[in-house]
């Protein structure tokens, strides 16, 4: 038993979590900001400290876990070492402390898989409000509720970027999600959602389908060259509202950008200032522009686009039934749960976990059967 801990403990460090590589990423970044000319360009630096920090805040976890190992590896020599009285007591000391460790080396497992490009960044997050009125507009309300608490849950925090009300609830509503690697468990939610409930708008109490895509995106900020030249660009500037058609702004401060050449829209309405709102917009609309052309370069213009298709049956990712009985199921992992109301209150890491082990599969798993 002591030979295999002390195996397992450099294997933990070194190998599965890749920690040499950040240590010595770490100990580069340290050496750079040492230079006189470190803090020439402000934005530069800044930008260079949030990732050294985000760095070292991916790697101490994992340190602090490797010592848990060590620790247990020195306790095993003990209870080797040790009489029959003690064996027993250094024993019970060494389970509780190994059932102890199992959550948390399930997240390190779980962040450990968190290795795009972009993972690390802020998350662009859209929810889009399917055929049918009043019932997707609730819909849509619902998830945007939903996301928001799944959110705060992580410690993450989001900003409105533009919301578009409906007949209820709204039809449209784009938020950014920041913090570390939030671009990483949001992207688990890009696809088609479907609801089927007794609807509260219907006065026969009938059962009702309804669905919403949700599409994520990293924000990209100045770490690719996305040129765009204002020719191929539409601006557009109104007073903002809110969700009920209700007017939040008395200036015309919200502001729509088209990209001409690809159709791409962007809305951006959360702050009270038009140079703010553009700016914002710009940066969605280049971190927009940059997934298109990564698709076009592999092949795959339905990563992101086509795979959500028409906002219907066939393209869905989970499917939540609160009537006749309670169930929701991801259709990518078979991960389901009766909680109905904690999901909706954004428990929602059971499916992005699974998603993450999984391999981060992007179609729905035809061999897992959905509830009607």
């Amino acid at each position: 038993m002591r030979s295999k801990t002390s195996r397992s403990a450099p294997g933990i460090y070194g190998g599965f979590f890749d920690c040499d590589q950040k240590q010595r990423e770490i100990e580069a970044m340290e050496a750079q900001m040492g230079a006189p000319t470190f803090w020439d360009n402000n934005d530069r630096a800044q930008k260079h400290i949030v990732k050294l920090n985000g760095l070292k805040k991916s790697v101490l976890p994992v340190v602090a876990f490797k010592k848990k190992v060590d620790d247990l590896g020195v306790m095993l020599e003990l209870i080797d070492a040790a009489d029959a009285a003690e064996k027993d007591l250094y024993a019970q000391e060494v389970t509780g402390q190994v059932d102890g460790m199992g959550p948390e080396l399930d997240q390190l497992e779980i962040a450990s898989f968190l290795t795009g490009q972009f993972d690390r960044n802020n998350a662009i997050f859209s929810i889009q409000a399917g055929a049918g009125g009043t019932e997707s507009n609730d819909w849509a309300d619902i998830l945007f509720r939903m996301y928001n608490r799944w959110a705060e849950r992580r410690g993450f925090t989001v900003e409105l970027q533009d919301v578009q009300p409906g007949e209820i609830g709204i039809s449209k509503a784009t938020i950014l999600i920041k913090g570390e690697n939030a671009y990483g468990y949001a992207k688990a939610e890009r696809g088609v959602h479907r609801l089927v409930r007794i609807s509260p708008f219907d006065a026969n109490k009938r059962r009702h389908t309804s669905f919403c895509a949700v599409d994520v995106i990293a924000e990209v900020n100045d770490e690719i060259a996305i040129d765009i030249p204002e020719a191929e660009i539409r601006v557009d500037v109104y007073r903002s509202s809110g969700k009920g058609g209700q007017g939040v702004n008395t200036t015309d401060s919200a502001v729509r950008l088209t990209h001409i050449p690809s159709g791409i829209v962007v809305v951006c309405q959360n702050e009270r200032s038009q140079i703010k709102n553009r700016a914002t917009a710009l940066n969605v609309l280049k971190s927009r522009l940059y997934e298109k052309k990564q698709d076009e370069q592999r092949a795959e213009m339905d990563k992101f686009y086509g795979e959500k298709g028409e906002i219907g049956w066939g393209s869905q990712i989970r499917s939540y039934v609160l009537q006749p009985y309670q169930m929701v199921k991801d259709l990518r992992t078979g991960i389901s749960t009766s909680d109905t109301q904690g999901v909706l209150d954004g428990d929602l890491d059971r499916f992005v976990n699974a998603w993450l082990r999984a391999g981060c599969p992007r179609h729905r798993n035809k061999d897992i059967q959905m509830e009607e």
